[in-house]
């Protein structure tokens, strides 16, 4: 058999519907590294079913607008050769990784890179967090002197693979220097972006998704991609993805909330009822075109701005998902401050002076116009 070039941690619907999506549709193609190897680390029993389900292939169903019509079709996804627990497959998921692993993948959800207890102990322990177990997982391949491995974490955090790096560094403390220098020098950390909704899962295994997706990589030496994919892009700043990403989807998110909290939480339910109502999505529309655009184009980034808009318009249209405001209602004002207000303040900071009265209401508390 061939080698796995591809070892994923994590069996999340997300990665089912996105990464592992990808690489199968590339592999019809031949625009794949190879195959995935995807590790259970949680241990969960409740989610046994579903990995041993994985390898056998599973469906995506991707439902929504797009491009003004509506999808509504299902794909498979054979790309998984093999599923294993990490706790109960040890030794094979630590050759994976030793003898045959090119690229580690990872979405370990909220939790996966907080640190545990069992972090401080020397030896490897099943309780350890995600960094900390890497830092004991991949000693045997320095050890054995393998070739360059590339990280790349897909978890929603800023500069993700530069932040793995320091924490899986700072995990291999009680280890010896060269293994440390190797584990920040010698190995190819990659910063990415994801996005794409996915609602709900399939049983076993498989899930129900937006069309939308994006998997943004960040530009580096020594990059290698796991597949050729057109959701799939390499760019120099992953800085100029973010700010669409926070500033346009979350901002609009936002501003949605702040107008059902000053209806007193009635009229809507859903993101797509917001825009099942015609004056409510002509407001939002709005917010877009005369306060959000003139920040970006103030900024020297409206290149393709207007499309992002239309497509970020069509995601909170699509009759499919049930995106409760309630959800996103949730650390409201912290939110606000991180979509709207440091808005405010980076359109500001770029020359844009224009009026944003729908924005400084919402900021602010009072009631959007």
């Amino acid at each position: 058999m061939p080698p796995i070039p591809i070892v994923q941690f994590g069996t999340s619907r997300f990665l089912q519907a996105h990464a592992d999506l990808f690489v199968s549709e590339a592999a019809a193609q031949g625009r794949a590294l190879g195959e995935i190897a995807v590790i259970q680390s949680s241990g969960d029993a409740g989610r046994a079913k579903r990995l041993s389900t994985l390898a056998d292939g599973y469906d995506v169903r991707l439902r929504g607008i797009e491009n003004g019509r509506e999808v509504d079709e299902v794909r498979h996804v054979n790309s998984i050769a093999r599923a294993l627990s990490l706790r109960a497959d040890f030794e094979e998921a630590q050759r994976l990784i030793c003898e045959e692993a090119r690229i580690i993948l990872s979405n370990t959800a909220d939790a996966g890179f907080r640190p545990q207890p069992a972090d401080k102990v020397a030896a490897y322990d099943h309780t350890m967090s995600y960094p900390a177990r890497l830092a004991h997982l991949l000693r045997p391949r320095y050890e054995a002197g393998g070739g360059t491995l590339q990280i790349m974490p897909t978890e929603l955090v800023r500069n993700n693979g530069i932040v793995l790096r320091d924490l899986v560094v700072a995990a291999a403390a009680g280890l010896d220097g060269d293994y440390r220098a190797w584990l920040a020098e010698g190995v190819v950390w990659v910063n990415s972006l994801v996005d794409r909704i996915v609602s709900e899962a399939l049983e076993p295994a498989g899930a129900v998704a937006e069309p939308y997706a994006l998997w943004a990589v960040e530009k580096r030496p020594g990059l290698v991609l796991p597949c050729v994919h057109p959701c799939l892009q390499v760019v120099e700043d992953l800085g100029v993805i973010e700010r669409r990403k926070l500033f346009v989807l979350n901002l609009g998110h936002s501003w949605m909330v702040s107008r059902w909290l000053s209806r007193g939480r009635g009229g809507a339910i859903f993101v797509r009822d917001v825009m099942e109502d015609r004056q409510w999505a002509a407001r939002l529309a709005e917010v877009y075109e005369e306060e959000v655009l003139p920040g970006f184009r103030a900024a020297g980034e409206a290149d393709g701005i207007e499309d992002y808009v239309a497509v970020t318009l069509e995601r909170f249209s699509n009759p499919f998902l049930d995106h409760r405001l309630e959800d996103i209602a949730q650390n409201h004002s912290e939110k606000l401050g991180r979509r709207i207000g440091a808005f405010l303040d980076w359109a500001r900071a770029n020359g844009d002076t224009g009026p944003k009265p729908r924005l400084e209401a919402a900021f602010e508390g009072a009631t959007p116009c």
